[in-house]
């Protein structure tokens, strides 16, 4: 009998008001299973932006890895970080947050993650075309530079 390092099982949550709705937890933990990661996913209500950042501290203070942020606290989330990736900072908004080095770090993957499921799993190339963006949150915010790097004709908010 060998004995095997224990599974270490990673903490994760997506944060929001409302959250209830939210399929984050299902699609992640279909993901990590898919891909033998020991995970644990919760919903994380914020009532509103002084607990947010009181949730968010306390969050990483008890070792969870990572969260992600959604609606209304995006911008929130980006005013928080001590680092954030270009992506991020071009929207001023983040949906992805982890620590590193003792520093809240964020990132926006919401234009990324839409313009690769646009051109790539649906096969519809977004160059040349006219693209209407209903909204002007932090998802809103979060894919204008994506998409204007696949060169549309034309992108209204």
């Amino acid at each position: 009998m060998t004995d095997k390092p224990p599974t270490t099982t990673y903490r994760c949550a997506v944060i929001g008001n409302p959250i209830a709705h939210s399929r984050s937890p299902e699609i992640h933990a279909g993901f990590a299973a898919a891909r033998g990661i020991a995970l644990r996913y919760d919903r994380i209500l914020a009532a509103d932006e002084a607990d947010f950042a009181a949730t968010v501290a306390r969050f990483f203070a008890d070792g969870g890895r990572g969260l992600n942020i959604t609606v209304p606290y995006k911008q929130t989330a980006y005013r928080l970080c001590g680092r954030t990736t270009p992506y991020a900072a071009a929207a001023e908004a983040v949906n992805t947050l982890w620590m590193e080095n003792g520093q809240l770090c964020g990132d926006n993957t919401d234009g990324r993650g839409l313009r690769h499921a646009l051109e790539h799993e649906h096969a519809y190339p977004l160059a040349g075309k006219h693209i209407l963006i209903l909204g002007a949150g932090g998802a809103a915010r979060g894919v204008i530079a994506p998409l204007c790097a696949a060169r549309p004709a034309s992108l209204h908010i």
